[in-house]
């Protein structure tokens, strides 16, 4: 499921106050059916020693089996849609059910499921047509999903990363260093031809580090512009590039408390706001854009 996917049916629930609750799937590969013809070995220690050279031919997919994903959604897809759910077309991962005063959206991540309800008695009745096909795990309200934390406040919910802003952090061996308030320096402009190339244990690490801070983009927007500088390099990183990403891991060691507040709000105006700097780029002279868009006050 995609993350403005998430922030907008949140954003939603919230606003008109519907409950929010997380399931989770258990061994969710083994309940998908296979189309395909599909053999395998006979697993070590299980072997007919009266057929030795026999295969077995599956019937339902296995973990790291290329069809299990596909199987699996194509399993929970079918059952969604015997309840009346219908998959929207601009996220695959997001199904929604809207009949009379009853509303649900239920948003997807492998075995992973958030339930925003405007009904109670319509999330139960859906826990138990799913618990009829598979193993389902009710964990309650809504507090933690995909890594990401979610704590209620007096205004709406806050999404935010701290563990893995910890991690990364500690990750890099950054966890001492003084904190700066900015992510990155407004008069340093980062070329790819200025500094000296990292060699192929530090160049690993830096991709690592930040790819790992790309996922924390998704509460904390405040890093995104300098997290996207970055990733401009990761073909041949150097030294002012590795001086960069130390920043901005600096910048996130003194800010660990920082999330997404989502708020309650009566407005469902869609706002939107963009700007590019003019011939930013020192090497090429391009521009780099970006843009937010807002559902009443929420991002």
């Amino acid at each position: 499921v995609k993350a403005a996917t998430i922030r907008l049916i949140l954003s939603i629930a919230v606003s008109k106050g519907w409950s929010l609750r997380q399931l989770d799937v258990q061994n969710a590969f083994l309940h998908g059916v296979l189309e395909e013809e599909v053999y395998m070995k006979q697993p070590p220690d299980y072997v007919d020693y009266a057929h030795p050279n026999f295969v077995c031919k599956l019937d339902k997919a296995l973990y790291g089996l290329k069809q299990a994903p596909r199987a699996w959604y194509a399993r929970l897809c079918h059952k969604l849609v015997t309840l009346s759910f219908t998959p929207s077309k601009t996220d695959t991962s997001l199904f929604y059910y809207n009949k009379g005063t009853h509303v649900m959206f239920v948003l997807v991540y492998v075995d992973d499921i958030i339930v925003a309800s405007s009904s109670q008695k319509a999330t139960n009745a859906l826990l138990k047509g799913l618990e009829k096909e598979f193993a389902l795990k009710d964990l309650g309200d809504l507090h933690y999903f995909l890594g990401i934390e979610v704590t209620r406040n007096a205004n709406g919910l806050v999404l935010s990363q701290k563990k893995y802003a910890e991690e990364i952090v500690k990750r890099a061996g950054m966890h001492y260093s003084k904190s700066v308030s900015t992510p990155l320096s407004t008069g340093d402009k980062l070329s790819a031809y200025e500094g000296d190339n990292l060699g192929p244990d530090d160049a690993t690490k830096f991709r690592s580090v930040v790819g790992a801070m790309q996922y924390l983009t998704l509460t904390r927007l405040d890093i995104s512009f300098a997290v996207n500088k970055v990733c401009q390099f990761l073909h041949a990183p150097t030294t002012l590039h590795w001086t960069a990403v130390k920043r901005i891991l600096r910048y996130i060691s003194g800010t660990l408390k920082l999330g997404l507040q989502v708020r309650r709000s009566n407005s469902m105006m869609i706002s939107a706001f963009s700007d590019a700097d003019w011939a930013g780029c020192v090497d090429d002279r391009r521009s780099t854009g970006g843009f937010a868009i807002f559902l009443g006050p929420n991002l």
